[in-house]
């Protein structure tokens, strides 16, 4: 499938989870067998949405300060899924490049929400992506 398709799926699943609270195992499992998904697919997903949950104080705590003024429930659930997806992504996956999980993001901004929330979500993120570069440079450097 692709890992464009499968960060569209987990965006999705995470907006999902987010409105319907019960049963998460199975609205991941029902979403899951909807989609021709390989191995590969079915594994990021599950890491993203796992991930996201299990980290969700953390990232919703980046999104809140970085967001200026913004709470989190003021932000649209679409959005809000978006840049928890990207955030994990920048945070806990060293196999995505900054630059892609972000334009991905403005993308899924874009094609879901609307051209003002890729640029919100771009804000953000481009904030978040360069905190983390230097506090990655400063562990290297030493």
């Amino acid at each position: 499938m692709g890992r464009r398709a499968s960060r569209e799926i987990a965006m999705k699943l995470l907006y999902q989870l987010e409105i319907q609270k019960d049963n998460r195992e199975e609205q991941v499992n029902s979403v899951l067998e909807e989609h021709e998904l390989n191995e590969s697919d079915v594994k990021y997903i599950n890491e993203v949405v796992i991930g996201v949950q299990d980290n969700m104080s953390y990232i919703d705590e980046i999104i809140e300060k970085y967001s200026k003024g913004w709470k989190i429930n003021r932000i649209s659930k679409v959005d809000l899924s978006i840049l928890r997806l990207s955030i994990f992504e920048i945070s806990y996956r060293d196999d995505i490049p900054f630059n892609v999980s972000i334009n991905e993001a403005v993308e899924l901004a874009k094609k879901y929400s609307g051209e003002e929330s890729g640029a919100f979500v771009n804000g953000i993120l481009g904030k978040v992506s360069q905190v983390r570069l230097i506090s990655t440079d400063t562990v290297q450097d030493e």
